[in-house]
């Protein structure tokens, strides 16, 4: 039975898909999306009530302890996302293609997009930028599997960028992000990450995006949904934290005075008490201090050089 309550109305939620992304999208209701890297956070997502739920390339540096997304790999990722699943029932679970595991060929990224879906149960996967990710996203689509797409700000190639800055803050950069954007949607993803883009620009490619869901990060509020990192919105990470990250809770000070608190009492000789300890019944305990004044126990208890 799952740690974190739920209500009736929770219980009853439906699987999220495609058809209800797409409703939702239609109706402008806005969809939110967050990432999860294991079953607690997976089990809180769930209990939250949002709609997809994203085994971020992130991990490497929220949990894993990378300095950039680019070292986590293939078994990293579907290992965590495995974990994930098992925490969900109704969001939509998408998978993060990592670095060096689409890039090479059609047959190399429909192979990996396969095991996301296979080995961790994913629903759909997302990769990273246009040029060569579109001819990837069409093959991997064409095999079956919903494709996410993302632009501006794409962090596995930010050293070809110049950085982890804000993308399309020219008229030149801001139609490469149009076109890349453009392209997804041509090929079908049903969704594309807008990250790091000047409001304005994702304002102004609304319009055009027609039959592709929007979920903004650092892009503004005119996306259809958005997006944050579990550990940075909650204040988990200690790392630094991009301009569009709102903080809704600080638990890295609560985590670290819940284990100094518990650390002090054990110094001090608090913990454990009483309550916390297993009680036997007085005759047995006898029993048990007569077992050990046993003359054969104490030889045998003896080393044998």
């Amino acid at each position: 039975m799952s740690s974190i309550p739920r209500d009736g109305a929770d219980a009853a939620r439906p699987k999220v898909g495609l058809p209800k992304l797409a409703e939702m999208r239609a109706k402008g209701e806005p969809i939110v999306m967050v990432t999860a890297y294991d079953h607690p956070s997976a089990q809180v997502a769930e209990a939250a009530g949002v709609e997809i739920v994203l085994v971020g390339d992130s991990a490497a540096m929220t949990v894993l302890g990378h300095t950039s997304t680019v070292p986590v790999g293939m078994d990293e990722l579907l290992m965590l996302a495995a974990a994930v699943r098992r925490g969900l029932r109704a969001p939509f679970l998408v998978g993060d293609m990592p670095f060096g595991s689409y890039e090479g060929s059609n047959e190399q990224a429909v192979a990996n997009a396969q095991r996301f879906i296979k080995e961790a149960g994913c629903d759909a996967i997302k990769l990273e930028g246009g040029g060569t990710s579109v001819d990837r996203a069409r093959a991997i689509i064409r095999a079956g599997i919903p494709v996410m797409g993302h632009v501006g700000l794409t962090p596995q190639t930010a050293t070809a960028l110049g950085g982890y800055r804000a993308q399309g803050r020219t008229c030149d950069r801001a139609a490469k992000v149009a076109e890349d954007a453009l392209a997804l949607q041509a090929v079908g993803c049903f969704a594309i990450v807008f990250e790091a883009i000047p409001a304005a620009v994702t304002a102004a490619l609304m319009s055009r995006m027609e039959h592709t869901t929007v979920i903004g990060i650092g892009a503004g509020p005119s996306s259809h949904g958005q997006v944050l990192v579990f550990h940075d919105l909650l204040g988990i990470y200690d790392g630094h934290t991009a301009k569009f990250v709102k903080r809704y809770a600080n638990l890295r000070e609560e985590m670290v005075r819940g284990v100094r608190a518990y650390a002090d009492e054990v110094r001090a000789g608090a913990f454990p008490g009483s309550e916390h300890s297993y009680a036997i019944d007085p005759a047995e305990l006898a029993g048990f201090h007569d077992y050990l004044e046993q003359d054969s126990l104490a030889q045998n208890s003896a080393w044998d050089w």
